[in-house]
């Protein structure tokens, strides 16, 4: 299948550009600079440069694709506003063509909110601040569903492998030897390893009635101060653990502290039903092989 591809070297994007070649999918994918289409180029894919909010330079090969892979997110206050450019001029433009096409689209758990019980895809959502502009785009997605036009909504729990995101930072932390937790640790993250992520991707874009919404987590539903405590006895000697009270991460990290104060329990029952069965589970299970993840992809040793 012909796969246009955003993010891919960004960790989500990453770990799904790995899966969609190893499924044998030709992909464009789309990058902002030279030094990152290089690494695009040596990976398997074609690079197209351009942004999200200027759809001018990628709109032309965003459609002649078969499907559309949205990993991308710009971290920055016009996020947002880019990642809705992006829909309102690709959405259309694929049902457009007429012709079969699939587009899934990256949000996360945290537009669900607090779940100390266990929700599904079903569930109500209630998003976060530093989320609320994802439940519309959700919408627009879903809404643009047709009879050619096949849409899905992939929702990832906490991603870890490598040496990105939340449980990577966790990891170089503790090599620094100081871990810090919001609050008293006993909220849960669901969470999935990075490669079990690409492959759901893979196997979605596989599935040709696969549509709608997808949650990726592995169940294990670990407590945040056991997975602290995990990482840090790990080092030599054994990293200090700092419990940060949610008023003080408020201040220095703003609405994301919240995001990581989140006691979330979140089942993948849709995804499981493709035959998607997470490799790795779990986090405390695992510290040693992140370990060296972390070391090798961060050039560590």
């Amino acid at each position: 299948m012909q796969v246009f591809l955003t993010g891919g070297t960004g960790y989500i994007g990453a770990a799904v550009l790995d899966a969609l070649i190893k499924s044998g999918h030709h992909v464009t994918a789309l990058v902002r600079d030279p030094e990152k289409a290089a690494r695009l180029e040596a990976r398997g894919a074609t690079p197209v440069m351009g942004e999200l909010a200027g759809p001018a330079r990628y709109l032309k090969q965003a459609t002649a694709a078969e499907a559309v892979v949205h990993t991308a997110f710009e971290s920055s206050p016009r996020g947002p506003a880019a990642d809705k450019a992006f829909l309102d001029a690709v959405l259309p433009a694929l049902a457009a063509t007429g012709a079969p096409r699939v587009f899934l689209f990256t949000s996360g758990i945290w537009v669900l909110g607090e779940a100390p019980e266990p929700v599904d895809e079903g569930a109500a959502l209630s998003p976060i601040p530093l989320v609320s502009w994802r439940p519309a785009h959700e919408q627009q997605v879903l809404a643009a569903a047709s009879a050619t036009v096949r849409t899905a909504v992939i929702r990832p729990g906490i991603v870890y492998g490598g040496a990105t995101g939340i449980v990577s930072d966790m990891l170089k932390d503790a090599l620094n030897g100081l871990v810090r937790v919001i609050g008293d640790g006993r909220n849960r993250w669901p969470s999935v390893y990075h490669r079990d992520l690409g492959d759901l991707y893979a196997r979605i874009l596989a599935t040709p009635d696969a549509s709608g919404v997808f949650h990726a987590t592995d169940d294990e539903d670990e407590r945040v101060g056991d997975i602290a405590d995990a990482i840090a006895s790990h080092v030599d000697p054994h990293a200090d653990i700092r419990h940060m009270p949610i008023a003080e991460a408020r201040t220095k990290m703003g609405p994301y502290a919240d995001a990581l104060a989140l006691d979330q329990i979140v089942r993948s029952p849709r995804a499981r039903a493709l035959g998607w069965t997470p490799t790795m589970r779990g986090i405390t299970g695992n510290a040693p092989r992140l370990f060296e993840e972390f070391r090798r992809a961060a050039g560590r040793g």
